[in-house]
C-alpha cells in the first residue's frame, strides 16, 4: 500500500485505521517491552479475573487492543475482521459512533467472560476456602487436575498455609487477550444491517448471507463455549458477549430511530 493509500484509508476510515495501528503497536510492544525493560505488558494489561491480585478495572478496555504474541494470526485475523466490517460500519455511522460501539461490545465481552469465570470458578473457589478454613485439602480431591501444573502430590494433605498458595495460583492464571469480542459485535452489527449481503468465507465453496454467516457463526461460539474442550483457551463466552452487547445496542437505536444514522 502506497504512502497515499495509507494516507487515504486514515482519512475515510479513522477511526478503523487507528484501531488497526495502535493493535499493531501494542503487539510490538508486548513483544520488546519485556525483553528490553521487564515490563510484561500482557501481565498489566491482559483482563484477568476479577478476583485475582493481578486485576484492574482498567484490564477491561485495554484488553482488547493485545494479541497473542506467539502467533501474528491472532492479530493478523482480528484486524483483517476490523478492516473488512468495520470500514462500512464507519462510513454509516461515522467515527464517534462507531467508536462507542466498538469499546462498548468489547466491554460487553469482558463483562460476559468475568461471569463466565465467576460461575465457572465457584465451585473450586468455595473448596479452596473450605480447605484454608479446616486446613485439610480433602475438600479439593474433585478438583486435583486442576492445580497438577502446581502440585503433583496427594493434595488431600495440604494445609491452609498450602490452599491460599494454590488459591492465588488458580484466581491468577486466567487470562484474556484480543479484540474477538469486539469483533464478534462488528460482525453482528454487519449482519443485522446488511443482512443481505453475500460473504465469501474461507473453506465454504459458495457465498452465504451475512446474516446466515452470522447465525452459523453466533450458534458455533455458543456450541464451543458450553462443550468447553479440553485445551481451548479461546474466550468463546466472550464473543458471545460481544454479540449480546450488540444488540442490546443496536435495539435501543433501532427504537430511536438512530441505527442508521451517525448521531
Amino acid at each position: 500500500m502506497s504512502s497515499n493509500r495509507f494516507s487515504t484509508f486514515f482519512k475515510e476510515y479513522p477511526t478503523v485505521a487507528n484501531l488497526i495501528a495502535i493493535n499493531l503497536i501494542f503487539w510490538c510492544a508486548s513483544i520488546f517491552l519485556p525483553e528490553k525493560t521487564g515490563f510484561d505488558v500482557v501481565k498489566f494489561l491482559g483482563m484477568h479475573y476479577w478476583s485475582s491480585d493481578l486485576f484492574n478495572p482498567l484490564q477491561m478496555i485495554s484488553y482488547m487492543f493485545l494479541h497473542n504474541t506467539g502467533s501474528f494470526a491472532h492479530l493478523f485475523f482480528n484486524m483483517f475482521g476490523v478492516y473488512m466490517f468495520g470500514r462500512i460500519l464507519e462510513q454509516v455511522w461515522g467515527t464517534k459512533k462507531f467508536l462507542f460501539y466498538y469499546l462498548l461490545t468489547g466491554f460487553g465481552a469482558a463483562i460476559i467472560q468475568q461471569l463466565f469465570w465467576t460461575i465457572d470458578l465457584a465451585g473450586v473457589t468455595s473448596a479452596l476456602n473450605t480447605a484454608i478454613a479446616t486446613n485439610s485439602g480433602k475438600t479439593l480431591v474433585p478438583f486435583q487436575h486442576l492445580f497438577q501444573r502446581w502440585f503433583t502430590g496427594d493434595i488431600s494433605q495440604i494445609t491452609a498455609i498450602d490452599a491460599i498458595w494454590l488459591k492465588e495460583m488458580l484466581l491468577n492464571a486466567p487470562v484474556t487477550i484480543g479484540a474477538s469480542g469486539a469483533l464478534f459485535g462488528l460482525l453482528l452489527a454487519f449482519g443485522w444491517m446488511f443482512p443481505d449481503i453475500k460473504l465469501f468465507v474461507l473453506f465454504i465453496p459458495v457465498p452465504i448471507r451475512a446474516r446466515i454467516f452470522v447465525i452459523i457463526y453466533g450458534v458455533a461460539e455458543l456450541f464451543l463455549g458450553v462443550a468447553n474442550f479440553s485445551g481451548d483457551n479461546v474466550a468463546h463466552f466472550a464473543h458471545l458477549g460481544g454479540m449480546f452487547f450488540g444488540v442490546l445496542i443496536l435495539l435501543y437505536w433501532k427504537k430511536k430511530g438512530r441505527l442508521f444514522s451517525q448521531s
